[in-house]
């Protein structure tokens, strides 16, 4: 059984770590699920997600919050609005997860495919909306398998042309990319705690139109737990959830949320924009080459192509070894590439370590910096290991505090 013995930099889409401000909310609040408490707890809960979501008719949207992971939120949904038509748009695995769960719940459910890392093609999406008739247009936002942004405002406005809703996933790009509900016109947005929102994993949000929400009411029920009506009615006439929620990670994400306005949501989401730029420069200094065009990625996470001369298990090895933890890459992708992410409690000193690591891992193993394009040996892990100092790195100390700590206490 594996122990962890020190602080992971979690340089992935999801969990991340997290603002010590947000354990603390954890360990503090001890309180029943049926008490005025959580009802207070609900209640500024919902007022602080609308304005995350910066939603300017508050009347027009309602927030709800699921003890469950962002699949759970996207099956709440696509399990919850009867048996419409559903067109889902796919372009990596996320996609793909939406497609098998609407299927699951509605029959009559279509994927148009573009290929993993192919940008959505929205003179093609409208090309199948003029010959079959869709009620719900279905797309992942930041397709994370693949690190690709999706065109959402404008298959938003298709949505609206030909008068089918919209339901977006949003799981790992809420808090990180701007999204705008009312223009997109979105009915039903999905996210998860545990990403961009920077919240400990085990809760998942759905927002939506609030005369969406009331449509549900007579939609005969096909789940008991994940039922989007019985959520929204228990949230909306008294503050409660239907069964029993992950009270303390309640707070935790209100916590998040609290961390995130008070920085103002605009400046969080150029905090990222400017980690990715900064992550970016320094891979491409050292050689390396990405999956998908920049101006095509978002702005939480890097999809790196290993150089011949590297595998993927030398890689996360050595990088845990330090502490570092980055993905595989996953589907036609795995073992290609590397994914790195700049999400959560994450700063410019931390990339700046990750850059460091990266660059003595790469000089190590082609005896030479700068040569990941023209090595073309690929080293076995063993034979790799052995040629990787053991050192570990030099973080900044200050009184017997670990980096990590400094960084947290220093202000961003």
């Amino acid at each position: 059984m594996a122990h962890i013995t020190k602080k992971q930099y979690l340089f992935c889409p999801g969990p991340v770590n997290v603002a010590e401000n947000i354990k603390q909310a954890v360990v503090e609040n001890e309180i029943g699920h049926r008490e005025a408490e959580f009802v207070s707890l609900m209640l500024r809960l919902r007022e602080k997600l609308l304005k995350f979501f910066e939603v300017k008719n508050t009347n027009a949207y309602f927030p709800i919050v699921i003890t469950g992971s962002g699949t759970a939120a996207n099956e709440t949904v696509f399990s919850s609005l009867g048996n419409p038509s559903v067109l889902v748009l796919t372009n990596g695995e996320f996609g793909n997860r939406l497609f098998e769960i609407s299927k699951l719940h509605n029959k009559r459910t279509y994927k148009l495919d573009f290929d993993w890392g192919r940008p959505i093609e929205v003179k093609k999406v409208e090309a199948f909306l003029k010959k079959k008739k869709i009620g719900v247009i279905a797309m992942v936002h930041h397709e994370t398998s693949i690190g690709i942004l999706n065109p959402a405002a404008k298959i938003g406005a298709l949505a609206k042309k030909y008068k089918a809703l919209f339901v977006m996933d949003a799981v790992s790009s809420a808090g990180a990319e701007k999204i705008d509900l009312e223009k997109w016109h979105i009915s039903f947005c999905t996210t998860s705690s545990s990403k961009a929102i920077g919240s400990l994993p085990g809760l998942s949000l759905v927002i939506g139109k609030t005369t969406e929400f009331e449509k549900l009411k007579d939609v005969p029920v096909k789940v008991m737990y994940l039922n989007l009506y019985k959520f929204y009615h228990y949230a909306k006439t008294i503050a409660q959830t239907p069964n029993t929620p992950a009270v303390q990670l309640f707070f935790a994400i209100e916590q998040a949320i609290t961390n995130i306005l008070r920085e103002g949501v605009e400046k969080r989401r150029k905090k990222v924009s400017e980690l990715s730029t900064q992550l970016r420069t320094g891979l491409k200094k050292m050689g390396f080459q990405f999956l998908i065009d920049e101006a095509s990625m978002s702005n939480t996470l890097t999809t790196v192509k290993l150089p011949e001369f590297l595998d993927i298990t030398t890689l996360q090895r050595y990088l845990k070894s330090k502490g570092i933890i980055v993905y595989n890459g996953k589907g036609p992708f795995k073992d290609k590439v590397f994914q790195v992410a700049n999400i959560g409690e994450v700063n410019k000193l931390d990339i700046m370590i990750f850059l460091d690591v990266m660059k003595t891992l790469i000089q190590t193993l082609t005896l030479q910096p700068a040569l990941v394009r023209k090595t073309k040996k690929i080293l076995p892990y063993a034979k790799a290991e052995a040629l990787l100092p053991n050192k570990s790195v030099n973080m900044p100390q200050q009184k017997g505090l670990p980096f990590r700590q400094l960084s947290a206490n220093k202000p961003n």
